[in-house]
């Protein structure tokens, strides 16, 4: 059943939307509940939709700081069935806004304006409950990390992320360095399962039995650029996972741990945790391309 909004709603929404426009830029505004941080967003984000208000790099722009206040609202303890709600509630509100509205122009231009600098960004990082991911939108002539969350296995760096010549077209890669130990034969990617395990599994250790996991396994390796070694580092492997891998992790809750295994012929097994966090909204973030 679809429910006409009121103008005087819609425009009293719209006017409180203005005001907050301008804390855009950041994951949360001083004062503001996670939540309506994301309502906002997520309003402007539908109406982008509808109206195609900004240019494809502001677009991106939007998306990325769409996701991270998701994010937001989920480490403080929204439940995801109440941000799906909140995002319901913005794309009706939206729907119910003409493209010519003189509120809603006002929010374009005030939006504009906050995600001028953000849009500009070459490097940001996007925190999560306990690891970082670190984005770069910088071109090279060498592959190199475009995004990237450092770990370890044991006494042995593991850096894991997008690597590629520009941000857009960065690939998912592993990149270890093995202290005391012979070279692993295989690598994979273990998450949660979407298709068996539909919501987030967030117990003790954040991963669901082995039957609601996935594994996504490395197309390859070779040995790691200079250029792709964690500092300190003088010779490391690289393997490279499929696009697939991605799309994955870019779908988990930014709660959810996901583990890297390497895989040894004496049957050991050596595992790098990683946090999902922010992993999506820093995709978009490339997306917007080279600075």
């Amino acid at each position: 059943m679809n429910i006409a909004l009121s103008p005087r709603i819609v425009s009293r929404t719209l006017a409180a939307i203005v005001v907050l426009a301008l804390a855009a830029g950041t994951a949360t505004a001083a004062g503001q509940n996670s939540s309506d941080v994301y309502y906002e967003r997520a309003f402007v984000r539908a109406a982008q939709d509808k109206c195609r208000l900004f240019e494809p790099r502001l677009t991106q722009a939007l998306e990325a700081a769409t996701l991270q206040a998701r994010g937001a609202a989920l480490r403080a303890g929204r439940p995801a069935t109440e941000l799906a709600a909140t995002a319901g509630r913005a794309k009706a509100r939206a729907e119910a806004t003409a493209c010519d509205d003189a509120e809603l122009n006002r929010v374009k231009t005030r939006v504009r304006h906050a995600f001028a600098g953000w849009s500009r960004a070459a490097r940001i990082n996007f925190p999560g409950d306990k690891a970082v991911w670190s984005a770069d939108r910088f071109e090279s002539v060498r592959d190199g990390w475009r995004l990237f969350q450092d770990g370890a296995t044991g006494a042995s760096p593991v850096r894991f992320g997008l690597t590629g010549k520009a941000p857009q077209d960065a690939r998912p890669a592993a990149v270890v360095s093995f202290v005391g130990k012979p070279r692993p034969y295989a690598a994979r990617i273990v998450m949660r399962d979407a298709a068996r395990s539909p919501r987030p599994w967030l117990g003790t250790d954040g991963l669901p039995p082995d039957g609601a996991r996935r594994a996504v396994f490395a197309a390859g390796s070779d040995l790691a650029p200079r250029e792709l070694l964690v500092s300190g580092a003088r010779a490391g492997e690289v393997w490279r996972f499929p696009d697939s891998a991605a799309e994955a992790l870019a779908a988990l809750d930014p709660r959810e741990p996901f583990l890297i295994e390497f895989l040894f012929r004496d049957d050991s097994v050596a595992t790098a945790r990683f946090e999902a966090g922010d992993f999506a909204a820093a995709r978009a973030f490339l997306a917007m391309g080279p600075v």
